[in-house]
C-alpha cells in the first residue's frame, strides 16, 4: 500500500497475484446464482398467480379443473397442440410437478413458456362475443389470469429480490 500526501492509495498491484481475478470470479458466481434463484422463483409465482383459481381471490375460472390442468411448461418454444377434455364431468387436478421440472431448469436468458391446451383457454382469458366453429354463441368477457399475472413481474421479481437479501442478511 503506498501512500500519498495523507491519504491511502490501493493498487491492483499491492494484492497477492491471482486473489483479485478469484475475488471477482466468486462475486460473478455467487451474482449469477442468486439472479438465476430470483428469476426461477419468479416465474413460479407468476404461474402460480396465473392458476390461481377465482374462489381463493384469483382470476382463473375453474368448472371441471381441465383448463387448469392442461398448463404446460416448456423452454424456448410454446407447446403446441390443443388437448380433448375427458368425459364429460369428469375433474382434473393440476400437477404443478412437471411446471417445476421445467423451471428448475432454466437458465438465465432462457424464455420459459407456459401454454394451456385446453382449446377455449384463448376464450377465456381474451373473451369472445360471437358464434364459435361449432355454432355455439357466445358473448362472454375475458379473465385475464395469464395478462393479469404477467402484469406482476416487475413486482414479483422485487419481492423475490428483497426476500433474497433479507435471507442472506442484505439492505
Amino acid at each position: 500500500m503506498a501512500r500519498f500526501g495523507g491519504l491511502f492509495h490501493w493498487g491492483i498491484g499491492s494484492m497477492p497475484q491471482g486473489s483479485f481475478s478469484a475475488q471477482v470470479e466468486a462475486w460473478v458466481a455467487q451474482s449469477k446464482t442468486r439472479m438465476t434463484a430470483v428469476m426461477r422463483e419468479s416465474a413460479q409465482r407468476v404461474i402460480s398467480d396465473m392458476q390461481t383459481p377465482e374462489g381463493a381471490g384469483g382470476r382463473m375460472p375453474i368448472d371441471t379443473g381441465f383448463m387448469r390442468a392442461s398448463l404446460q411448461a416448456t423452454l424456448g418454444t410454446p407447446a403446441s397442440g390443443t388437448l380433448k377434455p375427458p368425459l364429460e364431468g369428469a375433474v382434473q387436478a393440476f400437477d404443478a410437478g412437471q411446471v417445476a421440472l421445467v423451471i428448475a431448469g432454466a437458465e438465465l436468458g432462457d424464455t420459459i413458456y407456459a401454454t394451456y391446451g385446453a382449446a377455449y383457454a384463448r376464450r377465456l382469458e381474451y373473451g369472445f362475443v360471437g358464434q364459435d366453429s361449432l355454432g355455439r354463441t357466445y358473448n362472454q368477457a375475458g379473465k385475464a389470469f395469464v395478462r393479469s399475472a404477467a402484469q406482476k413481474w416487475g413486482q414479483i421479481v422485487g419481492e423475490v429480490t428483497g426476500e433474497l437479501k433479507a435471507r442472506l442478511g442484505q439492505s
